[in-house]
């Protein structure tokens, strides 16, 4: 009897006449196997009639059967169902595939050749793993002339792959077994090695012929990734492992895990503090204050709490931007746009290493560091735009750029840069080459780019937060919520995965979205001014910090971490001296002004 591409018999098995004949067995004092249409004839299971879906569904709970070696209950399934596994010429070649039987397993495939789509070139594909494997498998034993045979006399004539024949061609001179194993990047002979063949060797069966290999478990990992997609909560690293999840139930997080509520704040800036940042390395968070000051706090991720660490003084215009090295051990402190000098810090050693002080007529106000954290780049609205060593020599410079805020990208050449006319432009000093990578119709204040160097984070005068697409260069999203004014406010992106964003308003709030929403998931009150910097902390990502004109810090975390401390006071506590009317009502000391080049 012909069958039908789905994996099932026609009847699932059984004819019309043998049907009608279980149905008067039954009759005469047969068992019903199953309650529904399953009957025995002669001790025999007559499988009962299913849809599509149903055969697709069994054939899939056999398949992971067999991958846990449950084979008996996975033969009893088939049986029962009526269903087949694989096509009988597909299950023959891949017992000879494990087997090791090459010459059996190339008949099989010319048998397996009127089910193959675009046959002759996927025929040829096959054939070629299955004679790699097989010239591999003879050279590990030794065997090198008839290795030497496979590859002259049935690899070559394939007229496939070329460039593969040659590099394998070459193992012929390995000094052993280990040696071949790791010029080949091969496991061995085995079943582990003829496991992942037939992998490779499943791409190009139809699956009505043969399943993909785990098929089972890849849907439920699916099924899994789309509900963590859809949770706005979901702040851990995904992973591909089922086992440490349950498929009984849903996925879903709780609002009560995610930095929603404050855990601590800091009062010993005594006038606005403008920005924040958390180390790379997630031990250290960098707060920069209107004060001049700029304060170190070590991160306790158990309490969600920071500890003062040192100050480090001397900004005498403030401090309006910081920037980490990669390795946690340096920090560029700028500050507003009317200072023309640079401060170079050794974290560790509390040493001022680079006071960098071009010409007074600079407006240094940004910075970013290269990955490689051997130079950095700096600017400002002025017209200034540098890329420098460590010891802040200017080792090139662009003019006529003025500069908003700057990015180094991961490929350690381009840097982006946001100008006075509301564009964000990559610059490559080694290629001395510019474009244009996006285009706002209002001022860009600040920017950021995610790990993957893929999403731009942009905080627009007037309009609020954008994501935009780099490599597309088109706008992704708009995020609501947010009031954006003229001040300088920064945004961040944020959590296990980055999923996330944060950022500060002119409304005292702190609003985080996740990432592929646009309305905020959720909002963050306690400052009492202007919010004007997020940070995110890259390592322990229920920890976010934020700062305000407020002249506070304020660490937020869950909500379950919070039973363990103190109820955080509604406002800050002002040092002796230092009261809220001592600070302006503007965001980094002065409205933002757009300055034509």
């Amino acid at each position: 009897m012909q069958q039908p591409t789905n994996g099932c018999s026609q009847h699932n098995g059984a004819s019309e006449d043998h049907l009608h004949a279980s149905s008067s067995n039954q009759q005469n004092g047969t068992t019903d196997m199953t309650g529904d249409n399953n009957v025995a004839v002669n001790g025999e299971l007559v499988p009962k009639t299913m849809g599509k879906t149903d055969q697709d569904i069994v054939r899939l709970i056999g398949q992971h059967l067999k991958t846990i070696g449950l084979n008996r209950t996975a033969d009893l399934l088939m049986q029962e169902s009526g269903c087949r596994l694989d096509h009988p010429a597909a299950a023959k070649f891949r017992q000879h595939v494990m087997d090791g039987d090459w010459n059996k397993a190339d008949n099989d495939l010319n048998e397996l050749k009127s089910l193959l789509e675009s046959s002759s070139q996927r025929l040829n594909e096959m054939k070629f793993l299955l004679l790699e494997q097989k010239y591999l498998e003879f050279l590990e034993d030794g065997r090198l002339y008839d290795a030497l045979h496979v590859l002259r006399n049935e690899l070559t004539p394939l007229q496939h792959n070329t460039d593969k024949v040659h590099q394998l061609s070459s193992f012929m001179m390995c000094s052993g077994k280990e040696d071949l194993m790791s010029r080949a990047n091969w496991s061995g002979k085995g079943h582990k090695s003829r496991t992942l063949l037939m992998d490779r060797l499943q791409e190009f069966l139809p699956p009505t012929i043969m399943l993909p290999p785990r098929r089972l478990h890849t849907l439920l990992t699916q099924a899994v990734e789309l509900q963590k997609d859809r949770c706005p909560y979901h702040n851990t690293k995904s992973e591909e492992n089922l086992d440490t999840i349950s498929l009984l139930v849903d996925h879903h997080c709780s609002r009560d895990q995610f930095p929603c509520e404050t855990t601590q704040v800091l009062n010993d800036h005594c006038d606005e503090v403008w920005y924040c940042r958390f180390s790379p390395d997630g031990t250290k968070l960098a707060t920069g204050s209107k004060d001049t000051t700029v304060m170190i706090w070590d991160v306790d991720p158990d309490t969600m709490s920071c500890h003062h660490r040192k100050t480090l003084d001397g900004h005498s215009y403030g401090v309006a931007y910081l920037a980490w090295s990669p390795d946690s051990s340096h920090l560029i402190a700028c500050g507003p746009e009317d200072c023309p000098e640079l401060w170079l810090w050794n974290v560790d050693t509390d040493e001022l290493r680079v006071k960098m002080h071009h010409s007074p007529e600079d407006s240094l106000t940004a910075c970013s560091w290269h990955r490689d954290g051997s130079k950095f780049v700096t600017g400002g609205i002025r017209g200034q735009f540098y890329q420098c060593d460590l010891e802040g020599n200017v080792l090139d410079s662009w003019e006529g750029v003025r500069v908003n805020c700057l990015w180094c990208r991961s490929d350690g050449k381009t840097v982006l840069a946001a100008d006075t006319h509301h564009r964000v432009r990559s610059y490559n000093f080694d290629e001395l080459s510019d474009a244009t990578v996006l285009q706002e119709d209002h001022p860009v204040m600040t920017f950021s780019v995610n790990k993957a160097d893929r999403l731009a984070l942009l905080n627009v005068a007037t309009q609020g937060v954008h994501l935009w697409d780099l490599r597309d260069k088109c706008l992704l999203r708009k995020f609501q919520g947010v009031t954006q004014g003229h001040f300088t406010i920064h945004s961040c992106f944020g959590g296990a995965n980055q999923d996330f964003v944060a950022s500060g308003s002119e409304d005292n709030k702190v609003y985080v979205w996740h990432i592929k929403r646009e309305l905020p998931i959720a909002t963050l009150s306690g400052h009492t001014r202007t919010v004007n910097c997020v940070s995110w902390n890259p390592v322990h990502h229920h920890m976010l910090a934020s700062v305000s004109d407020d002249c506070t810090v304020r660490i937020w975390g869950p909500s379950s971490s919070s039973s363990s401390t103190s109820p955080p006071p509604a406002a800050a506590n002002f040092k002796p001296g230092c009261t809220p009317e001592d600070s302006s009502t503007s965001s980094n000391g002065s409205v933002w002004h757009d300055m034509l080049s």
